[in-house]
């Protein structure tokens, strides 16, 4: 048994993960599982730089986060940033701030690590399913398709630079957007998708992760309230997701902030990460969205136990 400390760092949100882990049984024994909106990608698309706003709302996250692995002494830690980070240009000021709070050197990962990484934790608790399974992350800055089998693993996956946060800021500038933004919105992310070398089509089972695909999920489950343990493994209807991605795109913010399910810092960018789930959904030909509270954190703490 190994306790793990696993850190995802996204353009929307800072995540911990503490969890004794055994390899020999694929157990997982939790103890603490963590998330804060930092936005440390706000502007980054624009700018191509980490905003001392978005750098101070990261590092007093991650101040508390120092006060855990205090607490919990894991005994190893991997601490991974992705699509921010890897787009901006002072992010080894960042680095260096998690290094004098946390201990550990940060690893920038490529979108294929990225990859792997959401595959790996996703597909660990996924059971039997038709394959094979196409894994989607859909993040803040960038998304991820990750194709493969159980025997096999990994058959292709590609990186896209296509986020809730950064399409956001790129498109959708009204509240409610209007339709001319959404069209826009949607001939951007078809744009982008026809570039994809993983076809949605091939896929026998599609697994959705991270905040945009779980909180979607929580709507057509009709949830008063976040519950990660019925988003779990939850199984939708293809129509019923996209008849709530066009519900969310009918709202304002505030609107959606009211929802009992949605977390206030992704009630803005909720609207352009469903869009990116949609367009993939329309590409595919499963009837039913696989839902996994598994992903890329679960993936980096097995990487390191």
């Amino acid at each position: 048994m190994t306790r793990v400390g696993a850190f995802d760092c996204g353009t929307n949100s800072l995540r911990l993960l503490i969890a004794d882990l055994d390899p020999a049984t694929g157990s997982l024994d939790q103890h603490v599982r963590e998330m804060r909106i930092v936005r440390l990608g706000q502007g980054v698309d624009k700018t191509g730089r980490i905003s001392a706003e978005s750098m101070h709302r990261a590092l007093d996250a991650l101040d508390e986060y120092a006060m855990l692995v205090e607490e919990y002494h894991p005994d190893r830690i991997r601490f991974c940033a992705t699509s921010a980070a890897r787009d901006a240009e002072n992010a080894a000021e960042f680095t260096e701030a998690v290094r004098e709070r946390i201990g550990v050197e940060v690893e920038i990962i490529d979108g294929d690590e990225e990859a792997r990484a959401s595959y790996d934790g996703a597909t660990r608790v996924l059971g039997e399913a038709p394959e094979p399974v196409l894994v989607l992350d859909i993040g803040g800055g960038s998304t991820e398709l990750i194709l493969g089998t159980r025997d096999d693993g990994v058959l292709d996956a590609h990186s896209l630079d296509i986020g809730s946060v950064r399409l956001t800021e790129r498109h959708l500038h009204s509240d409610p957007p209007t339709a001319a933004e959404v069209d826009a919105l949607r001939a951007d992310v078809d744009a982008v998708l026809d570039t994809c070398r993983v076809n949605p089509a091939r896929a026998g089972t599609v697994v959705g992760v991270a905040g945009t695909v779980t909180t979607v999920a929580a709507g057509v489950l009709g949830l008063s309230s976040y519950e990660p343990e019925r988003v779990h493994l939850a199984r939708l209807a293809v129509p019923d997701v996209l008849a709530d991605v066009e519900a969310l795109l009918a709202m304002t913010v505030a609107e959606r902030r009211a929802l009992g399910y949605m977390h206030p810092g992704r009630a803005d960018v909720i609207g352009a990460g469903a869009v990116i789930l949609e367009r993939i959904l329309r590409r595919g030909k499963v009837e039913t969205l696989v839902v996994s509270e598994s992903d890329i954190l679960d993936g980096i703490a097995w990487s390191v136990a």
